[in-house]
Formats: C-alpha cells, sequence, structure tokens
C-alpha cells in the first residue's frame, strides 16, 4: 500500500510538472518580431544634416524599443523615397533581413527666414508601416511644433521626441486594426 501512495504522488507530482512546463513553453512561444528600419528621408536635402538626423532617429528607435522586448529592431544603411514606396523593394529587404515588418521613414525639418539655409528646430517625423509581403499596414506622423509647441531645444531632442511620437501612434493605430480585425467592425 505504501508504494502505491508513494508511486501515485510521485506521478502526480510529475504530471503537475510536465503540465506547468507545457504552459510556460506556450506563453513564452510568442514570436519575436524583427522590424526593419530604413534610413529616413531627409528634407531639405542637404548632406550636411542627414548624418546627424540618421543618427538621432536610430537614437530614438532603439531607446523605445529596447522597453518592448517582443520587438526587434533591423537597421538598414538604404533610404527608400517615402512618397514612392516600391512594395517589391520592401518585399525583398524583408525576405533577405528576415524580418516581420519594414518601416520607412521621412524627417522634414521647418524652414524658416530668408535665407536657403536656415532652419528651425522643428521637425515633422513620419512613418509607414509594411508588413514583410510589401504591403501597406499604417501610416503615421508626428509634428513638433503642433504636438508640443516646442520653440526652444536641439533639434536632436526634437528628432527623438517626434520619432517617439510617432511609433506610439503607429502602435495606437496598430491596437485599433487589431481590435477592428476581432470584432469584424
Amino acid at each position: 500500500m505504501r508504494k502505491i501512495l508513494l508511486f501515485t504522488t510521485f506521478s502526480t507530482f510529475l504530471l503537475i510538472g510536465i503540465t506547468s512546463i507545457k504552459a510556460q513553453k506556450g506563453a513564452s512561444e510568442d514570436k519575436i518580431k524583427k522590424i526593419l528600419y530604413f534610413n529616413p528621408e531627409v528634407e531639405p536635402d542637404i548632406e550636411e544634416i542627414k548624418e546627424p538626423t540618421n543618427h538621432a532617429f536610430f537614437s530614438a528607435v532603439s531607446d523605445n524599443l529596447s522597453g518592448y522586448s517582443k520587438n526587434k529592431m533591423l537597421r538598414t544603411e538604404v533610404q527608400i523615397p517615402f512618397d514612392s514606396v516600391d512594395t517589391q523593394t520592401i518585399a525583398d529587404y524583408c525576405v533577405n533581413n528576415d524580418a516581420d515588418f519594414a518601416i520607412v521613414p521621412k524627417v522634414k525639418y521647418f524652414k524658416v527666414g530668408i535665407g536657403k539655409y536656415v532652419f528651425s528646430n522643428q521637425v515633422i517625423v513620419s512613418m509607414k508601416l509594411f508588413d514583410a509581403s510589401g504591403n501597406f499596414i499604417t501610416e503615421s506622423d508626428y509634428d513638433t511644433y503642433r504636438k508640443n509647441m516646442r520653440l526652444l531645444g536641439s533639434a536632436e531632442n526634437s528628432i527623438k521626441i517626434g520619432t517617439n511620437g510617432a511609433i506610439k501612434a503607429i502602435l495606437k493605430k496598430l491596437r485599433k486594426i487589431k481590435h477592428s480585425a476581432e470584432t469584424g467592425f
């Protein structure tokens, strides 16, 4: 009798352990989403401001995505025109980099003053989100002047604020799209 009780107790604990391990595996199998970011199109097209803009943009993206453990940022040094996106190019880059999504960004500086090269520190950061097949999903933009009424501060900080705002807007739109797909409306 004692052997049967010991065997039953051992079997029960073993079964509970296996079940809990399977439950943990099921919960942790959420696939890590790989998001491919292209270099932002910078407007106006002046070579001197492209590198600092790229640095500030990708710094903001990596800071923003570090909070989300389910997402991984992939960066490509290619710039795709924001207004005329070739979906086949997007699909090819996603396949070659094993990415789930692609984002095509644009950073537009405000021009103020009379001179040709006088800029303000205000920017509009726009992003278009595509899936791995090159299908357009959603688009967002963030105007640092209209949203924050920032008059002072560096252009780098404005780019970071605009990038964070645009990413939050895309995530908000994705939740809305997902919710409407689940409810059927």
